[in-house]
């Protein structure tokens, strides 16, 4: 039985052309049509027998997302419905997975697309470096978390002259753990930058402090719950020691970039001499292409995992390294039902 893949979307997948990607599994593109009617809703159309198949959607996710998102389903509830086997979401880049917490009065956006992932059809999922790994427990159905960290510890000792002089640092406490999964596996010292110049999004209240509606009441006062200290933030400070050394910061997702632009321009005044950045999915959003090109940053390198050609133009620092590799070792796997964890050989559970 031969693996059927179809391709979604008329731009190139992991930044080289689907068909280098299919001749690397040995197999062919599966034959459909997506496209969107005058009336920009998304149709499907399958040009092919898919009865009893494994069939592999290879989706990246481009700068407009729920189109993207759409076509995903579509695509999958068509194979559902014409009796296709397995239908495994090869999503390198897991859209929304930044919404995964509860903020004020709003949603858990990412568990609500786990959800209509579900119903559409989808029994698997392939993606890479999510943001929070307990997204997993939203699925109802398995999910392979890869991850790219070989591939950027693979560029930094082989393209960054002088690496052992380097500093992995962390932007935040809270990306610490993935700074220091780096640091041991390199034999590097850590930094960590505490402090925020502003009020960043993980403490922002999330309105369960709200006082409630005032109402008449007779024979009840409430309850005198003691009130909690607000935070106070010092200034922005590195722990560890720079001076003269290579800083590397390490990221999942790098879209936003003013903190990355902030954080190297303190670092190169705590004495580093080169600034890179290495980052999981490159967003890149609005003008950070411009930002970076006029920073203090050397480099910033990034999978491919989201295309980002267009930013690559704008602004020669933006390097790549290529995780298709990966991606299609475990397409092979899953269809020959064979064990996955080669894939994750020397990874902790906390990495």
């Amino acid at each position: 039985q031969s693996t059927t893949m179809f391709m979604m979307c008329v731009f190139y997948i992991f930044n080289i052309d689907l068909f280098v990607f299919s001749r690397r599994l040995g197999v062919e593109l599966g034959k459909s049509v997506v496209y969107q009617e005058s009336n920009k809703e998304t149709r499907v159309d399958v040009k092919e027998s898919v009865r009893g198949q494994d069939i592999f959607i290879i989706q990246t996710i481009p700068r407009d997302v729920n189109t993207a998102i759409m076509e995903l389903l579509v695509m999958a509830y068509a194979l559902k419905t014409s009796c296709a086997k397995n239908i495994i979401g090869v999503i390198p880049y897991f859209p929304y997975s930044k919404q995964c917490k509860m903020r004020k009065r709003g949603s858990i956006v990412c568990k609500l697309l786990a959800s209509m992932l579900a119903k559409a059809g989808l029994t698997h999922i392939i993606t890479v470096d999510l943001h929070q790994k307990e997204i997993q427990g939203f699925f109802s159905f398995p999910v392979d978390n890869l991850r790219a960290s070989p591939f950027l510890i693979q560029y930094i000792q082989e393209e960054i002259p002088d690496y052992r002089n380097a500093v992995i640092v962390a932007k935040s406490p809270s990306a610490a753990k993935r700074a220091q999964s780096y640091a041991e596996r390199l034999r590097l010292g850590l930094a960590v930058m505490h402090g925020e110049a502003h009020q960043s999004e993980s403490d922002m209240a999330d309105g369960r402090h709200s006082p409630p509606l005032s109402r008449t009441t007779t024979g009840h006062t409430g309850l005198e719950l003691p009130l909690m200290m607000a935070k106070e933030k010092p200034p922005i400070t590195v722990v560890g020691d720079v001076g003269g050394r290579i800083a590397i910061i390490v990221d999942d997702i790098i879209d936003d970039v003013e903190d990355f632009v902030a954080t190297a321009e303190i670092l190169k005044e705590r004495g580093a001499y080169k600034i890179y950045i290495m980052a999981t999915h490159g967003l890149l959003s609005a003008d950070a292409p411009r930002l970076i090109e006029e920073s203090a940053i050397d480099e910033v390198v990034v999978t491919n995992t989201v295309p980002h050609e267009v930013q690559k133009l704008q602004c020669p620092k933006i390097k790549t390294v290529d995780v298709s590799m990966i991606l299609a070792e475990a397409i092979r796997r899953i269809h020959n039902g064979e064990s996955m964890a080669y894939l994750f050989r020397n990874i902790a559970v906390d990495d």
